[in-house]
C-alpha cells in the first residue's frame, strides 16, 4: 500500500465499517449497509470497558439518581445522534450532493476551517486518552487474573497483591507490534475478535451480579449511595460517577462512518437515526442491568470495576475467562482508535515532505520462518513513539475510574453536544432566536455544566489519588 491511501482521517472508523464500504469499478464506493447493520456497529463500538465502572458509578449516586442518570443520558445520545444524522450530507440532510464521511469533514464544511481543526485536536485528544484507559484497563486485568488464582489456591486472607507497572509495559509492547498493521482494511479480523470478546465479558458480568443478587437473598445498596466523611467529597465522587457514565455512552466520534456505509434509498439520515434509536435502546437495557445488578450485588462495596475490583472470587475459572476476554477485547480496542491518528500522521507528512525517503520509501524485512514484510522509517518512529507515551501516562496515572471520568468529561460536550448541534442549525438554516434555537442552545449550555462539574470532580479524583 503507497503512503497516503487509505480512509480519511478524523474519527475512530471501525474495521468492520471500513468493510462494509468497499471499492467497486470506477473508483465508486458500493455501500451496503442497513439499519441492522448500523445498529451493530454501534453496540459494537459503545459496549466497552466502559459498561464495567457503572456499577461503581451507580453506587456512588443511589438507587435513585443512578438509574436516572444513565437514562438522562440516553436521551442525550438519541437526541444528539438524531441532530448529528442529518450532518452526513450537505447542504440539504437527504439530497445533497456532498458527503461528509468523517467527523473533521462534516465540522469543515459547516463550520470552517478553524472549527474543523479545533474538532480534530479534541479528537485526537480523545484517541490518544483511549489509548491510555485501554493500557490501565489491561493491566487491572492482568492482575485480576493472578488475583483470582491465588485467593482460589490460599485463600481470601492471602497477601494477593501485584503491581500494575509491568503489565502495562509488557501491554505497550503487544500494541507496538499491533500498530505495525498498515490500516483498518487490515485488521479486520482484530475486530472481529475484540467485538466477540467485549460481548463475552459484559455478559459474564451481568449474570455474575445477577447470581451473586440472588445469592445473598437480599438487594444492597441505598437511595442516596455511599456516605463519604464529608459532603464536598460526595460531590467530588457523584462528579466521577456522571463522568464515568458520559465516558460509556456517546459515539459521535464513529457515527459518521457508520452512516457512510448505509444503503439508499430511504435517506442515510433517516436509516441511521432509526439503527440509534435501536442500539440506545439495546444499550441501555444491558447498562441497566450490568450497573444495577452489580450495585445489588455489592452495595456500597461495588468494585471500581466490576470484574477486576475486585469483587467476584468464585468461580475463578470464569473470572479468568471474563478478564481473559477484557485484554483480547482491549488489543483490537486500542488499535481501533489508534489508527486514525496513524493514518493521519502518515497523510501529513507525506503532504509536507513528498520528496523525502524517510517518510515515503517502504523497505523489505525478512525474519525467519516468516513473510517478507515492508517496514516504513516514518511509521516505525511515530507509531513507536505514540505507543510509548500511552503506556508512560498509563503508568504514571494507573487509575482506572478516574481516568475514565476525566476522558467521558472532557469528549460530552464539544465532541457530542456542541457540533452536532452548531451544524444542525446551518444544516437546518434554524433562525436565531427561534424556539428550535434557544431549546437547543439551552440543552447545549446544560450539558456544558454538566461537563465542567464531571470535569472538575476527575481531576480532583486523579489529584487526591496521585498525592494520596
Amino acid at each position: 500500500m503507497a503512503l497516503g491511501e487509505g480512509g480519511d482521517h478524523g474519527a475512530a472508523t471501525l474495521p468492520l465499517i471500513a468493510d462494509q464500504a468497499k471499492h467497486g469499478g470506477g473508483g465508486g464506493i458500493v455501500r451496503s449497509g442497513s439499519m441492522w447493520t448500523a445498529a451493530a456497529h454501534v453496540i459494537t463500538a459503545v459496549i466497552g470497558s466502559g459498561v464495567l465502572s457503572l456499577a461503581w458509578s451507580i453506587a456512588q449516586l443511589g438507587w435513585v439518581a443512578g438509574p436516572a442518570a444513565m437514562l438522562v443520558f440516553a436521551a442525550v445520545t438519541a437526541l444528539q445522534s438524531t441532530l448529528f444524522a442529518d450532518c452526513y450530507r450537505s447542504p440539504d440532510p437527504e439530497h445533497g450532493p456532498h458527503r461528509n464521511r468523517t467527523y473533521a469533514k462534516a465540522v469543515d464544511r459547516n463550520l470552517g476551517s478553524s472549527s474543523s481543526w479545533m474538532c480534530m485536536l479534541l479528537q485526537h485528544t480523545a484517541l490518544f486518552g483511549y489509548g491510555i484507559a485501554y493500557t490501565i484497563t489491561a493491566s487491572i486485568s492482568c492482575r485480576a487474573i493472578l488475583k483470582a488464582n491465588c485467593y482460589h489456591e490460599h485463600g481470601h486472607d492471602a497477601h494477593c497483591d501485584y503491581g500494575g507497572s509491568y503489565y502495562m509495559l509488557v501491554f505497550g509492547a503487544a500494541q507496538l507490534l499491533l500498530s505495525f498493521i498498515p490500516d483498518f482494511h487490515d485488521m479486520a479480523w482484530l475486530s472481529v475478535v475484540a467485538a466477540v470478546m467485549s460481548f463475552s465479558y459484559a455478559f459474564i458480568g451481568f449474570g455474575l451480579g445477577l447470581a451473586t443478587t440472588i445469592a445473598n437473598g437480599t438487594i444492597k445498596g441505598s437511595i442516596t449511595g455511599v456516605k463519604m466523611r464529608t459532603p464536598m467529597q460526595k460531590v467530588w465522587r457523584v462528579s466521577q460517577a456522571i463522568g464515568d457514565i458520559a465516558f460509556a455512552y456517546p459515539y459521535s466520534l464513529i457515527l459518521l462512518e457508520i452512516q457512510d456505509t448505509l444503503k439508499s434509498p430511504p435517506a442515510e439520515n433517516k436509516t441511521m437515526k432509526r439503527a440509534s434509536m435501536i442500539s440506545i435502546l439495546v444499550t441501555t437495557f444491558f447498562y441497566l442491568c450490568c450497573g444495577c445488578f452489580g450495585y445489588a450485588a455489592f452495595g456500597s462495596d461495588a468494585p471500581g470495576n466490576l470484574l477486576t475490583g475486585f469483587g467476584f472470587y468464585e468461580p475463578y475459572w470464569l473470572i479468568d475467562f471474563a478478564n481473559a476476554c477484557i485484554i483480547l477485547h482491549l488489543l483490537g480496542g486500542y488499535q481501533v482508535y489508534s489508527q486514525p491518528i496513524f493514518q493521519f500522521a502518515d497523510r501529513f507528512f507525506a503532504e509536507r515532505f513528498p520528496d523525502s525517503g524517510f517518510v515515503n520509501d517502504f523497505h523489505t524485512v525478512r525474519f525467519a520462518c516468516l513473510p517478507a514484510c515492508r517496514v516504513n522509517l516514518l511509521r516505525v518512529c511515530f507509531r513507536t513513539l505514540y505507543v510509548a507515551s500511552t503506556t508512560a501516562v498509563a503508568v504514571a496515572f494507573p487509575y482506572f475510574n478516574e481516568v475514565l471520568a476525566l476522558l467521558g468529561a472532557l469528549n460530552f460536550w464539544p465532541l457530542a453536544i456542541y457540533f452536532p448541534v452548531e451544524m444542525y442549525f446551518i444544516q437546518r438554516n434554524v433562525p436565531r432566536w427561534s424556539a428550535r434555537w434557544v431549546v437547543l442552545q439551552t440543552f447545549s449550555v446544560v450539558c456544558l455544566l454538566v461537563s465542567a462539574f464531571a470535569l472538575v470532580g476527575s481531576i480532583e479524583g486523579l489529584i487526591t489519588q496521585k498525592l494520596g
